[in-house]
């Protein structure tokens, strides 16, 4: 397995990494075992002191980082500092958040008093994250900063596209004072990854990915008795209802379906508009998508980035086809993109029926598929007939309308007005084939934690 730094702009490799032999692999798990043996003894404030000087140290330094992502998966310059805000928004939480987050509960048991049975929450020890490329920074963060906190230790399996983006993130938590092995990355091929999820020390996996790749690590999970959570991808539903801010859903449906080049597992990528608003919206969507500017990724002025690599793009590309082999009709809006590198022309796909492979597949880049409905109900029906149920959104100006429709959503998230979102302080999840498990906020904290029962009985009690 390659472990490259491919500029996706120039198409120019730039840096190779080795493959983890055996050996090494069992001795990364050594050092993180180690770690995670000093790490759970210390107290919460001095585990936040090192999430605080995380931060602290990115940003210190956020051009720096984000010039890391756009060189190996070609992300915006300005949406990779973003990303790298996000990350310390993310540490910053868990700075003031963390203690609240794991303290002890006393439960009203019969018989007891209120202090006799006490609910505590202890680590689980070393973690295998299995993390992809389109959030470098962010996947790698989302998950160490909750479980390290708990006083969890992280062994990170990064995707073969983003090895220098990995190194930084573990070279991080050493500079941040982090004991060696706390994060520690390897260079681990799919099929190596078995020896990892087997060996005694790790005891929960998380993975963000594929559902193959998902399927994969959680039967592996399953086999050597392991926690797992993950999140899978999805088709995110876009309901545009007929009483919208046209206009505005428009500029949130552009940017919804086009940031990160599209790249996200929770972009806009199926449009349902009722019928009413349909012709409006749809001329309103098209100017804003022709409008985007595809160039060089470091450049501010570039509104379109390219895919993360060739195979991105081709992969995609016959994705498209075959939608239109089954009747769907494409559509490719605005200037022609770069011949250089692997920018994928934006297109607009409609005539999408239920037996086209199209409907129920997830296209992770600039391609838009839009449904005309009748009326709510048929939106509501429409964006839950997908395997996926990551987000979604709702447009309306009645707010109560959009809440009803919301919750008849069969999604982890739905955000009102705007689209699914990543934010430090909302948890992520989701349903379906998009996976299980949360991350963020004290639900992320608590997946890989033993809450373990403490029941004091009086001495002279009988039973």
């Amino acid at each position: 397995m390659a472990f490259a730094t491919v500029n996706p702009f120039t198409g120019e490799t730039l840096k190779t990494f080795p493959e983890a032999s055996h050996d090494e692999i069992d001795a990364a798990i050594a050092r993180a075992h180690a770690a995670f043996l000093d790490w759970r003894e210390r107290p919460l404030d001095a585990r936040a002191k090192v999430l605080g000087r995380a931060a602290e140290l990115l940003r210190a330094e956020p051009r720096r980082f984000a010039q890391i992502l756009t060189l190996e998966m070609g992300k915006l310059i300005g949406e990779a500092e973003a990303e790298v805000e996000l990350c310390a928004k993310i540490l910053d939480y868990y700075v003031a958040h963390g203690a609240e987050g794991l303290a002890p509960r006393y439960l009203p048991a019969e018989g007891f008093g209120d202090t006799d049975v006490q609910l505590i929450k202890q680590p689980l020890g070393v973690l295998f994250a299995v993390e992809p490329w389109n959030f470098p920074f962010y996947q790698v963060i989302r998950i160490t900063a909750p479980q390290v906190t708990a006083g969890n230790a992280i062994v990170l399996k990064h995707a073969a596209n983003v090895p220098q983006s990995a190194l930084a993130m573990a070279q991080l938590f050493r500079d941040a004072g982090a004991p060696e092995g706390l994060l520690t990355n390897l260079f681990v091929s799919h099929e190596a990854a078995e020896r990892v999820i087997a060996d005694k020390r790790v005891r929960g996996v998380a993975l963000t990915g594929s559902e193959r790749a998902g399927s994969a690590v959680a039967a592996l999970a399953g086999k050597y008795m392991k926690k797992s959570t993950l999140e899978l991808g999805g088709a995110d539903a876009f309901i545009v209802l007929s009483d919208a801010d046209v206009e505005q859903a428009a500029k949130w449906a552009v940017f919804g379906r086009h940031w990160n080049a599209g790249q996200v597992c929770v972009s806009s990528k199926r449009i349902i508009v009722e019928a009413p608003v349909y012709d409006a919206f749809l001329a309103h969507y098209r100017a804003g998508v022709a409008a985007l500017r595809a160039g060089d990724p470091m450049d501010p002025s570039t509104t379109l980035a390219p895919l993360s690599s060739l195979g991105a793009r081709d992969g995609l590309a016959r994705q498209v086809e075959d939608a239109i082999a089954h009747g769907a009709t494409a559509e490719t809006l605005g200037e022609a993109v770069p011949a250089q590198g692997a920018f994928y022309q934006p297109t607009l796909l409609t005539d999408i029926t239920p037996d086209n492979p199209a409907f129920h597949t997830e296209f992770f880049g600039p391609v838009s598929q839009v449904y005309k409905v009748a009326d709510e109900e048929a939106a509501i029906a429409l964006a839950n007939d997908s395997p996926y149920g990551l987000g979604g959104s709702v447009f309306s100006q009645d707010t109560s309308r959009a809440k009803r429709v919301a919750a008849r959503l069969e999604t982890g998230m739905v955000y009102i007005n705007q689209p699914t979102g990543v934010k430090a302080d909302i948890p992520f999840g989701g349903v379906k084939n998009s996976g299980y498990g949360h991350e963020l906020i004290d639900l992320g904290l608590n997946e890989f934690v033993n809450e373990k029962v403490v029941v004091v009985t009086d001495i002279h009690g009988t039973f």
